[in-house]
């Protein structure tokens, strides 16, 4: 029998960490300042976009929200952008994604400062963490390692496979991996004979997008299982990408869904943009 990842439990302990630090921050007269922009109303975003407010109470950063309707022009959102890169009170920009079809998010971010970009999606943010030289992280790649390393496992030397190649999470899961002196294999869609190669991971990271892809048969005994999908079953019932059932008795460590990886994005936001507040006011560790 496995041992459920408390993601609540290790997000609620980043959260905490950052609200000391805050807490000193304050001291020194500094506020983290976060904005996040909402465009239309998709419901999804809008409750995403709730819980990072709450976050922010919950930690002591300034937070604004801009909502904007759907039919905003690009020029608008770009504008809106360029403003908050210039506010020294916003220490954090963040844009919520999927943006309505008829705007560009690879212009959006493209514009923000990257000491701004607590989302670690500019292309200067994305290099550098390429090189193992960062000062961001891509929050759910960044939670997932929190949540490994609270297994106390070590990832050093384990074989680690990523199942799924997005932007978002895959790459950036690889590599931090990789960072970790793991010997890591990406697989995606095309990947031919997936299953023998998901059952040597050590550790398994599964973020494709398709409900209970991942079944008992495609995971070595005793492996680390991290799901980071977020779908729904045949009965409308949010699950992952892992069957969980099935492969709960085969590995040693697993994250629910929910419960799991979910929690620990927006900790990582928090930590992100506490971070940024050090770096635009020089402040070291």
């Amino acid at each position: 029998m496995s041992q459920i990842i408390d993601g609540k439990a290790v997000s609620a302990e980043v959260r905490k960490r950052v609200a000391h630090q805050t807490k000193k921050l304050k001291e020194k007269g500094i506020i983290p300042g976060l904005a996040v922009i909402i465009v239309g109303d998709d419901p999804a975003s809008q409750v995403y976009v709730r819980n990072k407010e709450k976050a922010c109470a919950e930690v002591g950063f300034y937070s604004e929200k801009f909502a904007l309707p759907a039919n905003t022009t690009q020029e608008e959102l770009n504008c809106l952008v360029k403003e908050l890169n210039g506010r020294e009170e916003i220490n954090g920009i963040l844009c919520q994604l999927p943006l309505p079809s008829h705007l560009d998010d690879k212009e959006v971010i493209n514009l923000i400062d990257p000491v701004k970009d607590v989302d670690a999606f500019h292309p200067v943010n994305v290099g550098a963490i390429m090189i193992g030289d960062y000062h961001f992280l891509p929050c759910t790649p960044a939670g997932v390692m929190e949540l490994i390393h609270a297994t106390g496992v070590e990832i050093e030397g384990k074989k680690a496979v990523v199942v799924g190649r997005s932007n978002i999470v895959g790459k950036p899961m690889a590599m931090l991996l990789l960072h970790a002196n793991a010997t890591v294999e990406i697989t995606h869609s095309k990947t031919k004979n997936l299953s023998d190669i998901t059952k040597e991971a050590d550790i398994l990271v599964a973020a494709i997008g398709k409900a209970k892809f991942i079944t008992a048969d495609m995971v070595k005994e005793g492996a680390v299982v991290i799901d980071v999908g977020m779908n729904r079953d045949e009965n409308a019932k949010l699950c992952g990408d892992v069957d969980f059932e099935s492969v709960k008795d085969k590995c040693s460590y697993i994250t629910p869904v929910p419960g799991g990886v979910g929690p620990m994005t927006i900790s990582m936001l928090m930590e992100n943009t506490l971070t940024a507040a050090k770096l635009q006011n020089g402040i070291k560790d």
